[in-house]
């Protein structure tokens, strides 16, 4: 019997995943859109505003401070946790597995991811009650160690705070970057590690001239899905500080959460989410382009 090939037909299975990317993005963001155009109290009848709610916007201090803690956190989740993870990374790779076996160098890999696995609420929790100013487990350390004039009110001093939440989100997003190199790394051909070390090249050598260049797509996607989750972090803002001391940690999404939920103002935060929304867009999509556009330019050489 001869085999038919089957062409064409393979459009329908895409329809409920078209169906509920409508449902739960698309519509939900039209309506967003749709609403930072009202005032509305969330109760009564939405009132046509026009662009109100964003010249409202262009001259709120809150949110231009907002924006600016956006650079704080991108710092801390994805340009800080990619530099030592691809450090920590061809670490494992290259010196402890060989030295140690694969088995050391797995082992760190996982004890390095702990905290993703962790969910943020718990994450927070414990955070919350080490940085505690009064019982916490550092000033207590501290203390007991007779450095209790290096005590501080680590979430509740609005100098503090920001470097504070930046500390744990570097914890946090650490593992990340760890596992996704040392995948990386397991296609690096052995061949230009033995060439380079045959010509005398020395760990640092070869970690800055071979790895970095062969592992250069895992580092755009790291660098890319760390940003933008950075772009729209909530969980850990709500759990540790809920945008305090003064705002001094407040971010977009929370500032539109509170607008939403705790001052009545759903029009004034949809405002946010859309303008939120459409810079992450754009930065996922510049992003894209340069990358695709150095990759041409690398294929043409």
């Amino acid at each position: 019997m001869s085999k038919r090939r089957v062409t064409g037909g393979y459009g329908i299975y895409l329809i409920p995943g078209i169906l509920l990317f409508g449902a739960v993005i698309v519509i939900p963001f039209l309506a967003n859109i749709a609403t930072s155009f009202t005032r509305w109290n969330g109760v009564s009848r939405p009132e046509w505003a026009g662009l109100l709610n964003y010249r409202r916007l262009l001259e709120d201090d809150v949110f231009w401070l907002s924006f600016a803690n956006l650079a704080a956190m991108i710092i801390a989740m994805a340009l800080v946790p990619t530099a030592i993870g691809l450090f920590l990374a061809a670490l494992l790779f290259d010196y402890i597995g060989p030295r140690f076996g694969n088995r050391s160098a797995s082992w760190f890999r996982s004890l390095f991811y702990i905290p993703q696995v962790l969910p943020i609420a718990v994450a927070g929790i414990v955070w919350g009650w080490i940085l505690n100013s009064g019982d916490g487990a550092l000033n207590s350390f501290l203390r007991r160690i007779g450095l209790g004039g290096m005590t501080e009110n680590w979430l509740g001093d609005p100098s503090l705070a920001l470097y504070t939440v930046m500390f744990v989100m570097i914890w946090f997003q650490l593992g990340y970057p760890v596992v996704i190199f040392m995948a990386g790394l397991t296609r690096v051909d052995p061949e230009l590690h033995e060439a380079a070390e045959l010509d005398g090249a020395n760990w640092y050598q070869r970690f800055s001239r071979v790895i970095i260049h062969q592992i250069r797509p895992e580092i755009y996607v790291v660098i890319l899905t760390s940003t933008i989750y950075a772009l729209k972090v909530f969980g850990p803002i709500y759990v540790l500080t809920r945008g305090g001391p003064a705002n001094a940690t407040n971010v977009p999404s929370y500032f539109a959460y509170q607008n939403f939920f705790q001052l009545s103002d759903p029009s004034y935060g949809a405002t946010i989410s859309t303008v939120l929304s459409i810079f992450v867009v754009s930065f996922g999509a510049i992003f894209l382009a340069l990358q695709l556009r150095r990759e041409r330019t690398a294929d043409a050489w």
